[in-house]
């Protein structure tokens, strides 16, 4: 599966679902700032790192897919799974990313402000497509029938 960019789903995309991202995004953010207000801003802040929003779209990513799959007359539904999958591996390693930003920032921010967030920016992405990369190279594919496509 290719990782693509596409606007097409956001006409896809029904009324009620973005309500729903909406609101698991800010029940998530109020809940890191409940727990920063209780241990502290440094403990908050791990739970702020969780994409907010993660939990809503991998389902609605799945049903995507599999509605997709359903107009074509197929099940779908490992195909939806697929596409869940793919996006939770990239949180997943884009979250590596993210605690390389935060140990270059910290080692650098005494010295420069500006330039600890621009090597940390250069680090992120080092990191994160890097580790993209290497799972691409290492990943098993299993054979699945066009049914459960």
């Amino acid at each position: 599966m290719l990782v693509k960019l596409s606007s097409s789903s956001l006409k896809q995309t029904r009324w009620y679902e973005y309500s729903v991202r909406f609101l698991l995004g800010g029940l998530a953010t109020v809940f890191a700032g409940v727990v920063s207000t209780r241990y502290g801003v440094a403990v908050g802040g791990l739970f702020l790192a969780l994409p907010a929003i993660f939990c809503a779209s991998a389902t609605l990513i799945e049903s995507h897919e599999r509605r997709a799959k359903e107009k074509a007359g197929l099940s779908g539904r490992r195909r939806g799974q697929q596409a869940a999958a793919l996006d939770a591996a990239g949180a997943g390693l884009g979250s590596l990313g993210l605690a390389a930003f935060a140990a270059t920032f910290y080692a650098l921010v005494a010295a420069n402000v500006t330039g600890a967030f621009a090597a940390a920016i250069l680090v992120w992405a080092a990191v994160s497509v890097s580790a993209w990369w290497l799972r691409r190279k290492l990943r098993i594919t299993t054979q699945t029938t066009p049914a459960e496509r």
